[in-house]
């Protein structure tokens, strides 16, 4: 009876596939990592690399750190783009287009608005809803920073207090 952990007729283990912007490529492990999906895909640093994932999940960012298991039933796609990709934030229902991976509180204020008013009588208030998974949704305050994601719903509203 054979070692279980020789390869069988002295073959390495069958190839797993996999694709990369498109392109087919095949890995001899069962997990691979962000920086060797850098590596065999030739993507760039200041590119964020991705895992398709089907709808209705999002995709998953695979950073340089983190394993992938290669060995489920369907083949894995990963595809890369910029960081500072251009995506629209739905403020007080009209569409912004923004650039940045998070947004201030005072930032969203004047995307609303045009203008942040510092009048000490001016009260704004902001709640956010389909934002990312490490804040889906909740209210900021000043000073607070959030990530974005493309489509992300922001409602601002300002109180005169006088």
């Amino acid at each position: 009876m054979a070692n279980e952990k020789e390869p069988l007729h002295g073959h390495e283990k069958a190839a797993l596939t996999l694709t990369i912007n498109g392109k087919k490529y095949e890995w001899h492990h069962e997990y691979i990592t962000g920086v060797e999906i850098r590596k065999l895909g030739n993507i760039p640093p200041e590119e964020e690399i991705f895992l398709a994932v089907k709808k209705p999940w999002e995709d998953e960012p695979v950073p340089d750190d983190k394993q992938v298991n290669l060995a489920r039933p369907e083949i894995e796609h990963f595809y890369s783009k910029g960081k500072h990709h251009k995506i629209t934030l739905i403020v007080n229902g009209r569409p912004k287009p923004w650039t940045e991976g998070t947004i201030t509180f005072d930032q969203i204020v004047v995307l609303a608005f045009g203008g942040y008013d510092h009048n000490p009588n001016k009260v704004y208030t902001v709640t956010y809803d389909r934002g990312p998974h490490e804040n889906p949704e909740g209210a900021m305050v000043k000073g607070d920073k959030v990530l974005v994601k493309d489509k992300m719903i922001f409602n601002v509203t300002c109180t005169d207090k006088s």
